[in-house]
């Protein structure tokens, strides 16, 4: 209940972008908070004890697994779904609130209707190769024909808004975002405040020492990342951040 809401820290963020005609959008990135996590914890445990109890062998204890038609299996499905319906909620819950902290500050102005929602991080049941199967989207998001998604770049690059070209050879998929190119601790190890603020001129967001893990160098070259893509998705718009937020 106390998480329904709110941002949450790492790379989640607010964003207000300018796209290619100027035309201002609020993008944001968050999860199911916490709880996503406990419950994919909960699980792995409960997909090594089924290991041990059906005396399976395994080469690593990690490639544990919850079998389908189990009590166990359904009820993570069950729960995954939950988390997923929670993440969505959340960021609507957001999305709402940012928007009227805008109208507070501006007055009123016209928003367009249609929003691009997506999920990361995610399981599904879809058809591929003519097989119904469970696939699992991690930092990535569905990009089926036509379908339009959002691939964030960092805090002082270019995101993009784009439409899935439904590939088969990727599961009809595409990269979340520009992903990271360093841990957190060898940002924070190699870069200054000085090369972030430089990083980061011209945009509105926090230039302290507990975002140098998020800094734009601490992430791979967006541009490169959409040009490797470029038979997954096409782009829609090239937005640019003006003010970042993050948790």
């Amino acid at each position: 209940m106390t998480h329904l809401g709110t941002l949450g820290t790492g790379n989640h963020f607010i964003e207000l972008c300018l796209d290619e005609a100027d035309a201002v959008w609020v993008m944001l990135h968050s999860g199911s908070r916490g709880v996503g996590n406990r419950i994919g914890s909960y699980f792995i445990e409960l997909a090594k004890n089924d290991m041990r109890t059906w005396h399976v062998s395994l080469p690593d204890q990690n490639l544990a697994y919850l079998a389908e038609g189990t009590s166990h299996f359904d009820d993570y499905v069950e729960a995954v779904d939950w988390a997923q319906r929670f993440a969505r909620l959340n960021r609507e819950q957001m999305m709402r609130a940012t928007l009227a902290a805008l109208e507070a500050e501006l007055g009123d102005f016209t928003v367009d209707a249609h929003a691009v929602n997506c999920h990361h991080n995610y399981v599904a049941k879809e058809t591929h190769f003519g097989e119904e199967v469970f696939v699992t989207r991690k930092g990535a998001v569905r990009a089926g024909l036509g379908d339009l998604g959002i691939i964030p770049g960092s805090m002082g690059t270019r995101s993009y808004i784009v439409r899935g070209k439904g590939n088969p050879d990727s599961f009809c998929s595409c990269s979340h975002g520009a992903g990271r190119a360093m841990s957190r601790t060898e940002a924070k190890r190699r870069f200054s405040l000085d090369d972030h603020a430089a990083a980061t001129a011209g945009i509105e967001c926090r230039k302290d020492a507990d975002v140098i893990d998020e800094t734009p160098m601490a992430y791979k070259d967006i541009d490169a990342v959409m040009a490797a893509q470029a038979d997954l998705v096409d782009i829609v718009h090239t937005l640019r951040q003006v003010v970042c937020v993050k948790g």
